[in-house]
Formats: structure tokens, sequence, C-alpha cells
């Protein structure tokens, strides 16, 4: 009596054994089903959507129905099984829940201990979640670290950045992109799964503690001997998908991995002015003066800043003392290819008032808006004063 009564308890222990070891070793659900199908003569399924998993054990079966069944229950919407589930376990941590374990119905009557194994199946369901997800915490981790370490050190050598990124799964030997965006949205995940999921190699991290909320991207490059326009085009088009979610900068392409430091301080240079200018440069900031500047400012910030003193800097500072609008009248000159009454026109002043304000700024810069070489210096000079408007004194 009492070895027969042992029987059924020596076969569940068995069977949740093999269960764990498919885990554990690796197999995944898939394996975990199959061992509950034979354990209860039907098939069986285990739906877990945090896992995208929706297996079935043994037959090939349609499990659309029941996908969306346990998509509903998990999400709390009310739902009704479909007819081919015959019994259900839920996959539980505490009161959330994750996914179900179904058995379906076969040929054969359900066996009377068949809730059994299908518990053992939701248990090693949870092992399984519980691992996957200890795994992507460390592989998160170590992206994070990398791209931290990226971020803060620029000694790190081109061959070293390689090796590291290789490890993690992002291809640098062609080159890359960064993407910095900054979020107004509170589901950072989100963000940095659609970026992974839109292009293979990515590296993606959130962090909240860069400017409250900011995801750091790194794009390797995309293309054959194209790979610098294809990638930067590519680039463009994930930051315009991503734009409802936050005010995203790209970096320019950079070839050398040794360079990513500064990559990583142009895109996050890019970021500060889209945030913060009150003029609507956004289509033009990847033109190739302002890349231009934006890479010599990532590097050399001294030599763009001596330029910006060179040249508009007093104008500015004219501005600001005298409340005057030297600055906008000289802008206003530029976009309308220095035509007079254009430009009396765009800023609602007289045509003389134009060439007064033209004056003044040729007296207090010493460049002549009507020369066509001063011209140029002046317009640089604005485009330098518009990325480093945010790192001005205020």
């Amino acid at each position: 009596m009492e070895r027969e009564a042992a029987t059924p308890l020596t076969r569940l222990r068995a069977v949740h054994l093999e269960m764990v070891d498919a885990v554990l070793g690796g197999e995944g659900l898939v394996r975990v089903a199959r061992i509950a199908a034979d354990a209860v003569g039907a098939p069986v399924a285990i739906i877990v959507p945090r896992l995208s998993v929706a297996c079935v054990a043994p037959t090939l079966i349609d499990v659309g129905e029941l996908e969306h069944y346990v998509s509903d229950r998990v999400a709390g919407r009310p739902a009704r099984a479909p007819r081919l589930v015959a019994a259900e376990e839920p996959i539980a941590a505490g009161e959330d829940l994750i996914g179900i374990v179904a058995l379906l119905r076969g040929d054969t009557p359900v066996r009377a201990d068949a809730a059994e194994y299908l518990h053992l199946a939701a248990v090693a369901s949870l092992t399984e979640v519980a691992v996957t997800e200890a795994k992507e915490e460390v592989a998160q981790n170590l992206r994070g670290s990398f791209l931290e370490e990226l971020r803060m050190r620029n000694e790190l050598d081109g061959p070293e950045v390689m090796r590291r990124a290789a490890r993690l799964g992002c291809d640098l030997v062609r080159g890359a992109v960064v993407l910095c965006a900054e979020l107004h949205t509170d589901r950072p995940a989100h963000v940095v799964a659609t970026i992974c999921g839109d292009w293979p190699g990515a590296l993606a991290q959130h962090d909240g503690s860069a400017g409250g909320g900011r995801v750091y991207a790194l794009l390797p490059a995309a293309g054959a001997d194209d790979a610098p326009e294809a990638t930067i085009s590519a680039a463009r088009r994930l930051a315009g998908r991503l734009q409802r979610l936050g005010t995203v900068g790209l970096s320019s392409f950079y070839a050398d991995p040794a360079d990513l430091h500064r990559a990583i301080q142009e895109a996050e240079l890019v970021l500060d002015v889209l945030r913060t200018s009150d003029v609507p440069i956004a289509q033009d900031i990847g033109s190739g003066t302002y890349r231009l500047l934006f890479r010599v400012l990532a590097s050399h910030p001294e030599e763009v800043r001596a330029f910006y003193e060179d040249t508009v800097a007093p104008i500015v500072r004219y501005d600001e003392q005298y409340r005057t609008e030297l600055l906008a009248t000289l802008e206003a000159y530029l976009v309308n290819n220095c035509n007079m009454n254009a430009t009396a026109a765009a800023i609602y002043a007289h045509r003389h008032t134009v060439a007064y304000r033209l004056d003044r700024v040729r007296e207090l810069t010493e460049l002549d808006p009507l020369v066509s070489e001063d011209r140029e210096r002046l317009g640089l000079g604005m485009k330098a004063y518009r990325i480093i408007l945010p790192r001005l004194p205020r």
C-alpha cells in the first residue's frame, strides 16, 4: 500500500526535476510544455506575454486565440477562455498574473491528476521568467556600464571599444552614430526596446541620472560602402519615430570607435540645442555647417567659443544691455538674401531702420554685412551662437 501511494508522488518529483533541468539547461518553455504534455497525455500550451512565448506540445495547434485570451487576462481585461482550453493554471508572481499554462482538449479524457502537472509547469515557467529577466538585467548593467564609460572616459582606445562592444553584440568595425534622447514619457524601457528592435546590434540604455531621464544609444554602421550616409539616414528615420516620446539628438557618423566619446558629447550638444533653442533650427541642424561646428565643439570647445566671441558676441551683449534687436535684424537680412526691403517687411520695420542696425553691427563687430566675406563669417558666427547658447551664462 505504501509503495503504491508513493508512486504518484515519485512521478511528480521526477517530472518536476525534468522541467527544472530543462529551464536551467536552456531548453526553454517549449521543452517544459512537451514534458507536461507527455505527463498528462494531452496537448499543453504555455503562454507568457512578457517573454513573447507562446508554445504548444506535442501537436502544432494555432494558439492565436489563446494568446489574445492570455494577453487580456494579464492586462486585467475581462476575457472568456477559448473552447479548446480544458483546464488552466496561472503563472503568477505574487498577485501579478504573468501567463497561463493551458491543458487543451484532446482525444482522451483529462487525467484526474492533470492539475498537478499543470502546476509544476507553471512553477517551471515562473523559473524561466526569473532566469530570463536576471540575464537581461545583467546584460542591461553591462550595456549601461559600457555606455557610461564611453561618456565619461576619452582615453579608451579603438580596439578595446570594439572588443567590448562585440561582446555585447554590437559591431563597430565600420563605425557608428550616437543617439541621445531626453524623454517626456514614463516608459523609458519602451524607448530602449524600440531602438534595439529597430536597429540590429544597437546598444541602448536609460540613464535616469543624466538630465532626469535620458536614453543613450550606440547605432552601429548600416549599409556597405555607403555606411556613413546610410547610417545617418537610418538614424534620422529612427529619431523621427522617437520624437513623439521626447527630444532626440544625433551625432554625425564616426568611423573610428576611439572617437565615440566625442560622438556622445556631440549628440548631447545637439540635444541641448534642440531643447533650449527658441528659433526653428531643427530642420537645419543636420546640415554640413552645423555638423562641422558640433564636431569641433565636442573636441575643441574653446575654438567655437573663440569664433563666437570674434563675430557676433558683441551684438548679443549689446542687445542684452540695450534691449535692441540687432541680431534678429542681421538674421533676417541673411535669410532674405541681403534684400533690404524683404528684411524690413520680415521684421516690420522701415528700410532705413534696417540700414541703421546693420551699420551698428559693422561698428560693433568690425565685420560688414554688405561685404560677402564678412557676411559669411557673421552667418557662421550666428550658427556658433545657436549651438553654444545652452552653455552660455544666463
